[in-house]
């Protein structure tokens, strides 16, 4: 069990987070046409995982666009914006947004996920939800670059994760 913290509050955050050097977990998410996505559908690219509570935050917001103008056209490189949002709705808010370069995927059919990735929230007023994370796997499902975000409302160190993909 890892802690975070919301507005400085601490938050228990369940599972193992991974590691760089250590293998991905294995997932299965709900991508936008509400099918089953996992690793094995980007097999042979680097994945950025940019783990939010809700793109309907505007940390969470803000991070979805950043990763898509900086890493949305990388080559051999897939940006995947995990929420426990409705496929409906995160749909919705990268079309509203014009952001193609990321696709969203959901927890909610899969919430095995959060503890698979050490991102469950099970305390605090966002249990149920992930912490904030960012996850980059190389093209052989290695991690190379893993951050839990320490406070929620903070972003990610995009410079590193960027850094791990190039």
């Amino acid at each position: 069990m890892s802690t975070v913290t919301l507005g400085g509050n601490p938050i228990d955050v369940s599972g193992p987070f991974p590691t760089a050097g250590s293998a991905a977990p294995p997932l299965t998410l709900t991508g936008a046409d509400l099918q089953d996505v996992t690793l094995a559908d980007f097999a042979g690219k680097r994945k950025i995982l940019n783990i939010v509570p809700s793109l309907d935050t505007p940390t969470c917001a803000t991070s979805t666009r950043k990763f898509n103008a900086e890493a949305g056209s990388l080559a051999n490189t897939v940006v995947l914006v995990v929420s426990a949002d409705l496929p409906f709705a995160a749909k919705r808010f990268c079309e509203t947004e014009g952001l193609v370069g990321v696709k969203t995927v959901s927890t909610f059919r899969n919430p095995a996920f959060a503890t698979a990735y050490g991102v469950a929230i099970s305390s605090g007023p966002l249990r149920g939800l992930t912490a904030r994370a960012v996850v980059v796997i190389d093209e052989a499902d290695k991690v190379i670059h893993a951050q839990l975000v320490p406070e929620i409302k903070e972003e990610p160190d995009y410079s590193a994760a960027l850094a791990a993909v190039r």
